[in-house]
């Protein structure tokens, strides 16, 4: 079990320290740090980080399988009332046309850092060849909220090298980039890589296609095949996947040791499908790529075809998926695209999704929308864009987002902006108390325990795995009662039953403790976990995630 957790490992070094907390001789008892802003992350330096957990949310029904009395509850995020954070430049500055964040936001040490897609005025010029003024730019922030374009001095715009322009050689226009840290390469000079939308002539037409780059800093990458170029477009010899219309690297990430491309794609499937479906390709080296590719998410209406001519009416998915690897599981965001006969009638909103394979997504709730466009007067209204950049930071959870009006597509007016999407700390959705099923009256029923009952998980090379769990609700009317099974569902000695841990406290990561110990056992080689809401529908706990932590990497 520990070599597929380190291989699905997310490839970002970060350090963190756990909780030292006081042990309880029978109930749960924690300490936690107050609730302040996500302007205040020293405040939560204590919690550990979950990418680096087995984490099983409340939403994943494949992780929780098993529920009785219980309902999902998903939560709306808000817009952090500082968006947009990066905003256009002035005129001649080499992103006042675009801030386009199809890009990805990296934590490094204590730094956070973001690559984006900018274009200036040259976008509008028409003797300059199409894809030309598309350019990949940079921000650094302490915080993740605050961002600084620096000045590299890598890239010469409109005569000068002070602008915040990464170095691409060779250099393509690129229209959507994601950017993966991978600690793993033995080679210091691929530790960053980098996905790229650009684009090839075919015929009389432009189409999209992947290039790709590393880089030993992030500022300064070099093409990992040999390319030719012309005009900022790829020559159809270099192309590294099949000469079809793809636009790659709606997400790019590395999962069961392959490097995944999550991209937007219409051309002809197994199966067929209307419109813009979510399709991956895969590399196990990042320099060959398969010439194979698969579906992997597709909204339920794409199943009706609505024929030729017709590819911008309909419900479809919009630009692939932004992933956030969570070791065991996959969350991703989606672009939920509402067509129209026009431009002018086609909107875009943020939806929701998660995979347990890395392949395979599939919404916790049925269409389910989780950031819609703002309205006419705002920055984001029109269309959403995805990128790749998701971060817990003191008690919030932020979600990195761009903006791009569709109906004005056509018109060419500046665009973009990149804000933020809050919500409390891993809290995405909850399980709580459903007395629905109960009935009234003469059909009243007797009352219903409120449960869940996980898969089977392995700890045989985690003996010394702790448990926490990520809730709220709870007071001197609502606990949680954790057991533990084994595979075969008995309860585990010492761990269930009149032994069974109470949880009483809220918090982010509060631990589980079993008669004083938070160890789980040693000599049990699969086992399930149980928890019992103690509590009304009124009055009931809110279970968001339940984290299961190797101490040897905290």
């Amino acid at each position: 079990m520990r070599a597929r957790f380190q291989d699905r490992h997310p490839s970002c070094s970060t350090r963190f320290t756990i909780m030292l907390l006081a042990v309880s001789l029978i109930a749960v008892t924690v300490t936690f740090a107050p609730r302040v802003s996500a302007d205040e992350p020293s405040a939560f330096a204590a919690l550990f980080d979950e990418t680096q957990a087995i984490t099983l949310f409340a939403f994943d029904n494949e992780s929780i399988p098993f529920t009785q009395a219980l309902k999902l509850q998903m939560r709306s995020p808000e817009r952090h009332s500082q968006n947009p954070v990066v905003t256009r430049g002035p005129s001649g500055s080499v992103d006042s046309w675009a801030v386009q964040f199809y890009g990805s936001v990296i934590r490094e040490g204590g730094r956070y850092r973001m690559w984006y897609v900018a274009a200036g005025d040259d976008r509008l010029n028409r003797k300059v060849p199409r894809s030309s003024p598309w350019r990949v730019a940079y921000a650094e922030s302490d915080d993740g909220i605050h961002w600084e374009k620096p000045k590299l001095g890598l890239v010469s715009y409109n005569g000068n090298t002070d602008n915040n322009l990464v170095l691409l050689e060779p250099r393509l226009g690129v229209v959507n980039v994601k950017v993966l840290l991978d600690s793993d390469d033995p080679d210091p000079a691929r530790r960053y890589k980098m996905g790229a939308h650009v684009w090839f002539p075919r015929n009389d037409v432009r189409l999209g296609t992947l290039a790709t780059y590393v880089s030993p800093d992030g500022l300064r990458w070099t093409a990992v095949n040999e390319l030719r170029t012309q005009d900022a477009e790829l020559s159809p010899e270099s192309l590294l996947l099949p000469g079809l219309h793809f636009e790659p690297v709606g997400g790019l990430y590395k999962w069961d040791g392959l490097f995944h491309l999550a991209g937007q794609n219409a051309i002809t499937a197994a199966r067929p499908y209307h419109g813009r479906v979510v399709r991956h390709f895969v590399s196990g080296d990042f320099i060959h790529w398969a010439e194979e590719s698969a579906v992997g998410f597709v909204r339920v209406q794409q199943h009706e075809l609505l024929g030729p001519g017709r590819s911008r009416e309909g419900e479809q998915n919009h630009e692939g998926l932004s992933i956030w690897n969570r070791n065991n599981v996959l969350l991703g965001i989606a672009g939920r695209w509402h067509g129209g006969k026009e431009w002018k009638d086609v909107t875009v909103d943020l939806g929701f999704v998660l995979s347990n394979d890395g392949l395979n997504f599939r919404e916790p709730m049925h269409e389910w929308t989780f950031l819609q466009r703002g309205a006419d007067d705002q920055w984001d209204s029109g269309g959403l864009l995805q990128g790749q950049g998701f971060e817990n930071i003191g008690d919030q959870t932020l979600i990195y987002y761009g903006a791009w009006d569709p109906r004005n597509w056509e018109g060419s007016p500046p665009r973009g902006g990149i804000g933020i999407a809050t919500l409390p700390r891993d809290r995405f959705g909850d399980l709580v108390i459903d007395e629905t099923t109960l009935g009234a009256g003469n059909y009243q029923l007797p009352k219903i325990t409120s449960s869940l009952m996980t898969k089977s998980l392995t700890v045989s090379d985690l003996q010394h795995d702790r448990l926490f769990v990520n809730v709220d609700g709870l007071n001197d009317g609502a606990s949680l009662t954790v057991e533990l099974l084994n595979h075969d569902l008995e309860p585990i000695s010492g761990y269930s039953g009149t032994a069974a841990a109470i949880v009483s406290e809220n918090g982010y990561q509060v631990p589980v403790r079993w008669n004083g110990s938070e160890m789980l056992p040693a000599d049990v080689e699969r086992f399930r976990i149980r928890i019992t809401f103690l509590g009304t529908a009124a009055n009931s706990p809110r279970l968001s995630a339940i984290y299961l932590v190797n101490e040897s990497r905290i």
